[in-house]
């Protein structure tokens, strides 16, 4: 297992995961890629591969107007890979990469539905706590939770 900054030649593998995990349309993929790919931005892209083929990502951005604090916004592994410590291993790699940016701060974003309670343990057994919860944000009933985590 390799963990690395995305590449072009990972597209059509992570449009896989993103097929079989349902976290977005994998059509959205190559514009969200394409900043960071030509290095038009800070966002960070980091994928982990197996055997040649990638499995999962993850993808931040900083927070605008605020001073070292990054989102989370997408963290997705191959179902059959899953619960193999991938997704761990890409969360702590993408923590370290942006302490060495002095990033001070990650948060993430979630769902309340029960749908979501594997994401939310997930997040809480990787060292980061409930900061808030907006009722109704996604959808009726479908609560925005925030999950947050200092990197220092």
């Amino acid at each position: 297992m390799d963990i690395r900054y995305t590449e072009p030649g990972d597209i059509n593998d992570l449009k896989d995961v993103l097929d079989h995990t349902k976290l977005f349309q994998s059509d959205l993929l190559e514009d969200m890629l394409s900043g960071f790919l030509n290095g038009d931005n800070e966002e960070l892209w980091l994928t982990c591969e197996n055997n040649g083929r990638a499995i999962g990502f993850c993808y931040t951005v900083p927070e605008q107007m605020a001073e070292g604090t990054w989102n989370m916004l997408a963290l997705a592994v191959l179902p059959e890979a899953q619960r193999q410590g991938i997704g761990r291993g890409l969360v702590a790699q993408m923590e370290a990469e942006l302490q060495e940016q002095a990033a001070r701060v990650m948060i993430v974003d979630t769902s309340g539905t029960h749908s979501f309670d594997g994401a939310r343990a997930f997040y809480v057994k990787a060292g980061y706590s409930e900061e808030a919860r907006i009722r109704d944000f996604w959808g009726e009933g479908d609560d925005k939770v925030i999950f947050w985590k200092a990197l220092d």
